[in-house]
């Protein structure tokens, strides 16, 4: 790889970082479809392996910039994280089964799916999470955060459907390279009621550790071996780029993180579906 591919490779990776950490998806989402564009004629597990590692050290910055922040919630992120594990090792093994244009099909439509649910949910300027009472989804689990800033976080959430939700998130994550953010979030943010800056720091937290199952997957089983160089390029980038997400972060309502992703996932996601059916 020469000096000029090397910069591009870092730029990307710093693009990738910002943009992935500021919606708290990882930028996997961002990542991968970029690399079947790059790269029409490599096999979809070795694609898959380069974006799922660096969402990992994309994950593992963000992680360290919100936890300075103090907006992770780290037991349901634990929890979270232990239920995707099984799932993401299961999904990295199994996207080398898949040809590549059955592979770019699945993930174009996932994406377009998750912009349109993110669409017809985006809530209205000035309107409140809705409350959840014991009722609803059986036993719920209160959390209370005070972040950096003073400001309180109070919610209840089914830890169990997050658990779930989570071993879905875990496999579909892996097998398609992007990290699971772009499912996590929005799950976390409609299903569990999580504030959104909240939701996006935790979600950072578990992808972080659900990355780093599916990349040693990959690294056992040799697929990563071939994405290496690259990998390293735009890991450089996504180390940098990731403070710079989170540091926006502060600045930028929690609407319009939402919006931002749906529109990212429409863009991205039909592009990427038509690439399948062509």
């Amino acid at each position: 790889m020469d000096l000029a591919q090397a910069l591009g490779f870092i730029l990307l990776g710093f693009g990738t970082g910002a943009y992935g950490t500021l919606i708290g998806a990882g930028g996997g989402f961002v990542l991968m479809p970029l690399l079947l564009l790059l790269f029409p004629n490599e096999q979809a597990d070795v694609l898959t392996s380069i974006s799922l590692a660096v969402v990992f050290f994309n994950a593992a910055s963000g992680t360290g910039a919100y936890a300075s922040m103090r907006r992770i919630d780290y037991r349901s992120g634990l929890a979270f994280a232990l239920a995707a594990t099984p799932g993401a090792v299961l999904g990295a093994l199994g996207t080398g089964l898949l040809p590549r244009r059955a592979f770019d099909t699945i993930f174009g439509a996932l994406l377009v799916a998750g912009a349109v649910f993110l669409i017809m949910r985006s809530p209205r300027p000035g309107s409140q999470p809705r409350a959840r009472t014991e009722g609803e989804g059986g036993h719920l689990t209160h959390r209370r955060i005070v972040d950096s800033q003073g400001v309180v976080h109070e919610y209840a959430f089914p830890l169990r459907r997050g658990v779930v939700i989570s071993v879905f998130v875990g496999f579909v994550s892996s097998f398609l390279g992007i990290g699971g953010g772009i499912i996590h979030v929005p799950a976390m943010i409609y299903l569990l009621d999580f504030p959104v800056h909240v939701a996006t720091a935790t979600s950072h937290f578990v992808l972080m550790l659900m990355a780093l199952a599916g990349t040693l997957t990959h690294v056992a089983i040799g697929s990563f071996h071939h994405g290496l160089e690259r990998t390293l390029y735009l890991s450089i980038g996504v180390l940098g780029g990731a403070q710079a997400g989170a540091y926006l972060s502060n600045h930028i309502k929690g609407r319009f993180i939402i919006q931002s992703l749906a529109l990212a996932l429409a863009f991205v996601g039909a592009r990427i579906l038509l690439l399948g059916l062509s």
